[in-house]
């Protein structure tokens, strides 16, 4: 007899989350689905009241996180799976974006996922198992303007998530990187706070329209059943990329920083350090 997982997912409600949320409900788990807003979600809570909880919970607010993060538990007994997923994008040149901005930015991004990790350490560490997916972007590979300081989370996330995977494994406790690729997830219209144009940039806003163009890539639903398998390996990856083109990208990235260092290796090897 399989025992159902018991899922903490941040960001449930839109996109990325929700689709993991629906994909975990139909699997026969139960999933605790924290969001500011969690009205989007009183259709599943109708269609699974027994094995959905809604958690209004901003991940922000580290006093928040940890008293909802108990709340989960107390709900299902245990967690299994915890899905660091919300956040949001901060569009615009790095000159251009104030420090309300960027900190406020950073807050959810990065600090947040880092206050969700302390607060179920202590109850996966307890129980001997469990899983933590960090959802960061295959972005991580290398900065991009106009998305840096969305770059800047996702990578300060990545390193410490690095991190973590060590410190915990002895614990029974499994880290997974989760580079997701482009999904339609809304995170260029409901998740976006845009800083005011300067119009220096006007010319290379326009190249990067013209590069993305409107493509919105494909549904979040598409990529659920990558992190429902990920969650039931046994030795899972400490890192994923999640998207065949996603991982082509990357691997160009990859081999583009190794042609450049490659190229300036003899001026790298005059210092001695």
């Amino acid at each position: 007899m399989t025992t159902a997982k018991v899922w903490f997912i941040t960001g449930a409600s839109r996109g990325l989350g929700r689709a993991f949320a629906e994909a975990a409900l139909t699997a026969g788990d139960c999933v605790v689905a924290a969001a500011r807003n969690v009205e989007p979600l009183v259709d599943l809570a109708g269609a699974y009241p027994d094995a959905l909880v809604r958690l209004p919970l901003d991940v922000s607010d580290r006093r928040a996180v940890f008293d909802g993060v108990d709340r989960a538990v107390a709900a299902f007994g245990r967690l299994d799976v915890v899905v660091n997923n919300a956040g949001g994008l901060l569009y615009g040149m790095v000159e251009e974006a104030t420090e309300e901005q960027i900190r406020t930015h950073l807050d959810v991004n990065f600090f947040g996922a880092v206050w969700v990790a302390q607060a179920v350490l202590p109850h996966l560490r307890a129980q001997g198992s469990g899983r933590i997916l960090q959802v960061t972007s295959m972005g991580t590979a290398g900065g991009m303007a106009s998305v840096g300081f969305y770059g800047a989370g996702k990578v300060a996330l990545d390193s410490v998530s690095e991190a973590l995977a060590m410190e915990v494994e002895r614990f029974g406790i499994k880290v997974t990187i989760v580079q997701m690729g482009g999904y339609d997830t809304g995170l260029f219209t409901k998740g976006t706070t845009e800083t005011e144009a300067l119009p220096h940039y006007g010319p290379l806003r326009a190249e990067l329209a013209e590069m993305w163009g409107e493509e919105t890539g494909p549904a979040p639903s598409t990529a659920a059943p990558v992190i429902m398998e990920l969650a039931a390996l046994p030795e899972p990856p400490r890192r994923l990329i999640v998207g065949g083109r996603s991982y082509d990208q990357v691997q160009e990235l990859d081999r583009a920083r190794a042609e450049l260092y490659q190229a300036w290796e003899e001026l790298s090897r005059k210092a001695p350090g």
